[in-house]
């Protein structure tokens, strides 16, 4: 989301220049001299300010290479016979959230391969390596390219992944970071990978 719209940013600021770094680490903003960073997924309380620029539904997704190999799920307790490819986060569960009859539930899923970010679990189901659960704007072009399949969609419990840009508050919000994160938030209104 944010390399793709560095091109067109620069167009309209030629004057300024665009350093990025990519982590699935949460930086320091202070400590890195960074301007603003790019938040998935729930943020904790702190004294910085956000600016929540979207969400986007989760999936579920294998490759059909993987699902001609291991099967296809039709329920959630068939995913105890698979491999789930899952994040290694403290705060990620064993279990993925599954809606069946109007309560949420947690199922549990394990594998053999944990990642730290969504590219990665990407990457991985693309490979054959097993199931993934990640964010729509992940793998939006591979589900509609059937180099990815969804499963257990009546199952989807509906929650989704929030993006946030967050900087330094305390001050006045310096200009090329309020131009920077409006250019964002209007690519992101813009795209149908994201509500």
């Amino acid at each position: 989301m944010v390399a793709p719209a560095v091109p067109s940013f620069l167009e309209k600021h030629p004057q300024l220049t665009v350093s990025l770094s990519f982590t699935d680490d949460v930086v320091d903003l202070m400590a890195q001299q960074a301007d603003l960073a790019i938040r998935m997924g729930t943020l904790s309380d702190s004294a910085l300010v956000a600016r929540k620029l979207g969400q986007s539904r989760r999936v579920i997704c294998a490759s059909p290479d993987y699902l001609a190999r291991r099967g296809t799920p039709a329920t959630p307790a068939d995913l105890a016979g698979h491999d789930c490819l899952a994040f290694n986060f403290r705060k990620a569960g064993t279990g993925w959230p599954m809606r069946r009859d109007g309560e949420v539930f947690a199922q549990p899923v394990s594998g053999s391969v944990l990642v730290n970010n969504g590219e990665t679990l990407r990457q991985m189901a693309l490979e054959g390596a097993g199931i993934a659960r990640v964010g729509y704007f992940h793998v939006a072009e591979e589900l509609a390219q059937g180099r990815l399949v969804p499963l257990l969609e009546p199952f989807n419990p509906g929650d989704v992944e929030l993006v946030h840009a967050i900087y330094v508050g305390g001050g006045p919000t310096p200009p090329r970071v309020r131009a920077f994160i409006d250019h964002l938030a209007a690519r992101v209104a813009g795209s149908a990978l994201f509500t």
